[in-house]
């Protein structure tokens, strides 16, 4: 199912609802229950009420907790004047040679699990989850890429509040465009769960088929895959820039694949040795040390 490259813009107002809150206060030092806030309507009476439901010890820090929501919401008002959220994404041929994916006719290795948590545990790649090119027959991977614009982010640097509650807002909100895309393409442009009907949460709990691994997630680990993500869907168009090493300006921003097979899930390759370093980088064809560079926390020796 090749499609064309597609750009889409989203307004900070149509991604509200697909902002991941828990995420948002976890880098403010908030546990997760102090999150429900987000679910709380605004009014004074609603407020209180869910401040009772906290015992007297956590009161001050559930007070802070809505201090900050108000102030989060009323910096996406000011920020729906100002910015906006791209997104670009392409439904590509594929197919699984090994543990690498082919698509369309560009390789992307891959690597695989050396550890499992349990002994009847597959040793799992990303690659499983693709039709193998030995059956002849073309299955689908998509790409994608989301980012914000800096500049409200810019305008606020002298003021370190504000500075880091637009950065912290920024991360949700091209995380919420990445969640709100990988929907409209379940549903309508790849059309596999054309049926589906999640709630808000179910939605976050990513109780839907398939995944979207971005890349630098435990299961696409190597960062220098990002390169190849641009040689094929392009993300530099939508205003990415990439460092020498791989990473994404503006900081705020997510690329990676879908995959649609109803046995998809999310898994971490691990440690590696040696020899999987070798293979990999031959595949990739590289020298070892290039990709040891980005392969630092995975090594095993």
């Amino acid at each position: 199912m090749r499609t064309k490259i597609t750009f889409i813009t989203y307004t900070i107002h149509e991604l509200i609802d697909y902002i991941n809150w828990i995420y948002f206060f976890h880098a403010w030092n908030f546990q997760p229950r102090f999150a429900s806030i987000a679910e709380i309507h605004g009014c004074d009476a609603c407020r209180a009420a869910w401040l009772a439901n906290f015992p007297a010890s956590d009161i001050p820090k559930a007070t802070e907790a809505m201090q900050l929501h108000k102030e989060a919401m009323r910096m996406l008002n000011t920020m729906e004047q100002i910015c906006n959220v791209k997104a670009v994404f392409k439904l590509m041929d594929a197919n699984a040679d090994g543990d690498d994916l082919i698509l369309d006719g560009k390789k992307l290795p891959l690597l695989r699990q050396q550890t499992r948590v349990h002994d009847s545990d597959p040793y799992l790649c990303l690659s499983d989850f693709v039709r193998p090119l030995s059956q002849g027959i073309p299955d689908t991977v998509g790409g994608f890429a989301t980012t914000i614009d800096e500049t409200l982010e810019k305008r606020f640097e002298y003021d370190p509040y504000k500075h880091l509650l637009i950065q912290t807002l920024n991360e949700r909100l091209a995380e919420a465009a990445a969640n709100k895309l990988h929907e409209m393409i379940r549903k309508e442009v790849w059309g596999y769960a054309k049926d589906e009907h999640l709630t808000r949460q179910q939605l976050l709990n990513e109780e839907y088929q398939g995944i979207r691994p971005a890349v630098g997630y435990p299961s696409l680990p190597d960062l220098s895959v990002i390169f190849l993500l641009d040689e094929l869907i392009d993300i530099k168009s939508i205003g990415i820039r990439l460092t020498e090493n791989g990473m994404m300006q503006p900081h705020a921003s997510v690329c990676g694949l879908m995959f649609s097979h109803p046995q998809a899930r999310y898994f971490a390759v691990g440690k590696i040795d040696e020899h999987q370093l070798a293979d990999y980088a031959a595949r990739r064809g590289k020298e070892v040390s290039y990709i040891q560079n980005y392969l630092t926390m995975n090594l095993q020796y």
